[in-house]
This record gives structure tokens, C-alpha cells and sequence, in this order.
């Protein structure tokens, strides 16, 4: 397989992407592996096991490589729906199937199948964090923002030990969960002196609309695109494997189980050790079926 970088020069953003080509031609589509906040380089060490077809990675705008020129630091699931279409068009090789994941690459993924369906074949979108589909939304939604207050009062560690804490939770968020304190940065590993820096895209509050997004699920069901939502086997009753659950209820499919938790494709040195060779069978099959 070979790799090479390429960039998407739209109006108001670079958008940086590669492409790994297999030595031989393929009967399948093109597979793009989409995130955010995480970047093309989060899927470092599933997208090799991927090497009977075309696999696409890019760093979504304003983050990693790709810049944007928008004067907005906000991450839309629309907008960057629009960057995929253009993507897409750029590539020529589509209907393309999408895996979607960490986190709002699954949110990206349904709203670019709102927009422009025409461009999907098959998506599966891991793990979509969408609290407004959730029983216990509004509260929720005040988790998240209490995991904003916490980076906006004493910075990075703090704000993502209360991430986890977050994240972690099983079951809906009650007066158990509100009552708690955050945990402490140490207890994860992580830096315990602020560093002055207020502008992580996930704690930030600029990709709060990814998981306030409202599905329009009346245009996913009518789209073409087979529709996979997935769900590690470790999340079921945490946020997102509760979202997963709720979405595919929603669109009256079957929910797919994959390796381990949110990160099950990752390589150690993400921090979510997974399976990367085991994931890529599952998501092989859950494209192919």
C-alpha cells in the first residue's frame, strides 16, 4: 500500500488529507475514516489493516494540519459536512463508505448523509456522542458544559479528568452523577498545573454543536446510504454506546457491536489500547453485509 498527502484548497480553509492506495485494484469503494477532533492520525493504526481498498484520512479544519480562514473557531457538523462533500468530489471516486468516530466523525457522517446522501454507500458511525436523542438529554447537556466550566475555571488536566469522569458515567446522569466532585487530574494521569491555555477544541465549547445535533432522521431513513451505527462492546450503558443505542432505535436498525470501547481501533499510545487487526475484520463485515 502507498501513501501520500494531498490538500484541498477550498475558499476559506486548506483542508489536508492522504490517501493510501493498495498495491492491486480494488472491488470496493473508497473508505473514509473520519473524526473530530480527533485527526487523520488517530486512525495511524487501523487504516494498514484496511489494505484491500482505498482508505481516505484528513484532519477536519482548524485542526492538525488543515487551517481555516472562516474567522469561526466553532465546529459544525454542517460545515464539516461541506468540506466532506468537497472532499469527496475532489476524490472522484464516489458513492464512498465512511467509518465515523472520536467522536463527531460519526455526527459528521450523519449530517453529510442529511446533505448530500448521493455521496455514501455505506456509513457507520461509531459511538455518535448525541446527547439530544438521549432520555436524560437535558441533563446530559449539563454534563457537558459542567466538563466546560471545570477547563474554563483551572484549565487542561482538570477539564479532562472531568471529561472522563464524564464519559465514564453508567447510566443516565442523575442527582448521583451532579452531587459527585470532579475527579482529580492525578487520579488520570494527568498534568495537575494550569497552563494557561483555554482553546481545546473538545472542552472549549466550539464543538458543542456536535452533540447538541438533532438527527433528521426522517432524511436518513430516506436516504441510499445503508446506515451501521455502531457500539464497542465496553459502552453500553456509558454516553455514547446510550446514543449509539438511542440513534439505531431511532432509525429501526440493528445496533452492530465492535472491539472493546471508543477507541477499540487505536493503538497504545493513544491511552485506549485496543484491538486495531480485530477491529478492522468487524468493520470490514460491517460494511460488506
Amino acid at each position: 500500500m502507498t501513501s501520500d498527502t494531498r490538500t484541498l484548497e477550498l475558499p476559506d480553509a486548506s483542508i489536508a488529507y492522504d490517501v493510501r492506495t493498495p498495491a492491486g485494484a480494488s472491488e470496493h469503494p473508497p473508505l473514509l475514516l473520519i473524526g473530530q477532533p480527533m485527526t487523520a492520525s488517530g486512525f495511524d493504526a487501523l487504516a494498514p489493516q484496511l489494505d484491500d481498498r482505498v482508505v481516505v484520512t484528513y484532519d477536519p479544519r482548524g485542526l492538525g494540519r488543515s487551517e481555516r480562514r472562516d474567522d469561526s473557531a466553532a465546529h459544525d457538523p454542517a460545515q464539516q459536512a461541506s468540506d466532506l462533500h468537497a472532499l469527496i468530489q475532489e476524490l472522484g471516486m464516489g458513492p464512498v463508505d465512511i467509518f465515523g468516530s472520536s467522536s463527531g466523525g460519526a455526527v459528521a457522517g450523519l449530517a453529510l448523509v442529511t446533505a448530500h446522501p448521493e455521496d455514501v454507500h455505506v456509513l457507520v458511525a461509531h459511538e455518535a456522542p448525541l446527547t439530544s436523542i438521549l432520555p436524560d438529554a437535558e441533563h446530559a447537556a449539563a454534563a457537558f458544559r459542567g466538563v466546560e466550566e471545570q477547563y474554563q475555571a483551572q484549565g487542561f488536566g482538570a477539564g479532562m479528568a472531568a471529561f472522563i469522569g464524564m464519559t465514564s458515567w453508567r447510566g443516565e446522569f442523575n442527582k448521583a452523577y451532579t452531587a459527585q466532585e470532579f475527579p482529580h487530574p492525578a487520579q488520570y494521569g494527568m498534568p495537575t498545573e494550569d497552563d494557561g491555555s483555554r482553546d481545546d477544541p473538545l472542552m472549549s465549547g466550539v464543538s458543542r454543536s456536535v452533540t447538541a445535533l438533532e438527527p433528521d432522521i426522517a432524511a436518513l431513513i430516506a436516504a441510499p446510504t445503508r446506515i451501521v451505527v455502531g457500539v464497542g462492546t465496553e459502552s453500553g450503558d456509558v454516553l455514547t454506546g446510550r446514543s449509539a443505542a438511542a440513534l439505531a432505535d431511532m432509525l429501526d436498525t440493528e445496533l452492530v457491536e465492535f472491539r472493546g470501547g471508543h477507541g477499540g481501533f487505536m493503538a497504545d499510545e493513544w491511552g485506549q489500547p485496543g484491538d486495531p487487526a480485530t477491529f478492522a475484520a468487524q468493520l470490514r463485515d460491517a460494511l460488506e453485509d
